[in-house]
């Protein structure tokens, strides 16, 4: 890995965006740059995202946030220095997208 985590994919969950959902809050690995949705979002796509590509770290992509969490080991994990941006636009709706989000998206939640 290079000095700096790659850029991040986009802004949203590429499989929620691809797929048609929605998410809570964003993750974001630091091997590979994926946005993924976090585990109380209703697909839980970032921790498939550590089981399945053995990608097992990631950061939190919420404004504000700074942390970085091991799903391997569940628990927090070293910092490492990230390429920017550092998080989703802060304009940038959570849940989100807007649009697909629905009214009763709190039951939904894990």
């Amino acid at each position: 890995m290079s000095a700096f985590a790659p850029p991040p994919s986009g802004t949203g969950c590429v499989e929620c965006l691809a797929g048609g959902g929605w998410w809570l809050h964003l993750r974001r690995c630091i091997t590979c740059g994926e946005i993924r949705c976090c585990d109380s979002s209703p697909a839980q796509h970032a921790s498939r995202h550590a089981r399945e590509a053995g990608h097992p770290v990631a950061a939190s992509f919420e404004p504000g946030e700074d942390w970085f969490w091991n799903y391997v080991a569940d628990a927090p994990a070293r910092p490492v220095p990230l390429s920017p941006p550092t998080s989703r636009p802060v304009e940038q709706a959570s849940p989100g997208p807007d649009g697909r989000v629905p009214d009763d998206w709190r039951l939904l939640l894990h």
